[in-house]
């Protein structure tokens, strides 16, 4: 109940916020697309909030987005990859049958907190994801995002389409996860990168390197979203948008972000490096 009770507190703050930049509506995943992980609805966030990053349908060039976004700012790309495979095989019974068995790493969602621990993916679906309370500490919350066995894991990931804009002399390594609403990773910085959402929606909050945000380093980004972001004055508001599946978040080296699922939710990160 403690759970609910803060997601729904955090949909009605949510709500209140203008939508200065509020984007049109795209293609979302009609109820029987969403792969078995939108099982229980009302734990969902409603609110996606603003959006103040660009948006591009397939017609971004690769020299336009190497000038105007690869070294200076996020861009949200659609269209450019076909993932519709790897989306099905994603889908909750398939990863089931696929690799129910399996043990995957969970890890603190959290900059200053290296716990590990190792389930196999059923007892993580049972056990592990569920909403994310509100008084939860970054150091107390498992998330399976980022520790990922590529050799077990290789025969999904061979599957997937990643963007085909790669920056000069980088190659890309995959970052596979699944978490629950209200889950997410708090403020932290590292290299350029793509984020797509498979099933799901996925808020991201962003900051330029030279500009630093004010976060607890134990607390998560629910108390963030909750207790902060209201009180921020409109020049330390952060870059921001929601993205859903089918579209990819382009970041570039360095910025801040963080993360808020705003559904149970899929997701793949490349690495640029």
């Amino acid at each position: 109940m403690a759970s609910y009770c803060a997601l729904l507190k955090l949909s009605v703050l949510l709500a209140s916020v203008p939508a200065t930049w509020q984007r049109g509506d795209t293609e979302d995943a009609p109820a029987s697309r969403d792969g078995g992980w939108l099982s229980d609805t009302d734990s969902s966030l409603d609110d996606e909030g603003p959006c103040n990053i660009d948006i591009w349908d397939r017609s971004l060039t690769y020299a336009d987005f190497i000038e105007k976004y690869a070294y200076s700012r996020p861009v949200i790309l659609r269209g450019l990859s076909d993932n519709t495979k790897f989306q099905f095989l994603c889908s909750k019974s398939s990863l089931l049958q696929q690799y129910g068995h399996r043990l995957v790493r969970l890890s603190t969602a959290n900059t200053y907190s290296y716990r590990k621990v190792d389930v196999s993916f059923r007892e993580f679906l049972t056990h592990f994801l569920r909403p994310q309370s509100l008084d939860t500490l970054g150091s107390d919350t498992l998330y399976f995002f980022g520790d990922n066995n590529f050799t077990e894991w290789q025969s999904l990931f061979a599957h997937y389409r990643p963007p085909p804009y790669v920056l000069p002399h980088t190659s890309g390594a995959y970052s596979f996860g699944i978490a629950g609403p209200g889950t997410g990773v708090p403020f932290h910085w590292h290299g350029p990168g793509y984020s797509e959402v498979i099933y799901g929606r996925k808020r991201w909050f962003l900051y330029p390197p030279e500009k630093q945000p004010h976060f607890h380093p134990n607390r998560t980004t629910l108390s963030w979203v909750m207790e902060s972001y209201p009180e921020l004055p409109p020049d330390e508001k952060p870059v921001e948008c929601t993205i859903r599946p089918g579209e990819v978040l382009y970041f570039p080296d360095r910025w801040w972000h963080a993360t808020l699922n705003l559904d149970t939710g899929v997701f793949i990160s490349t690495f640029l490096g």
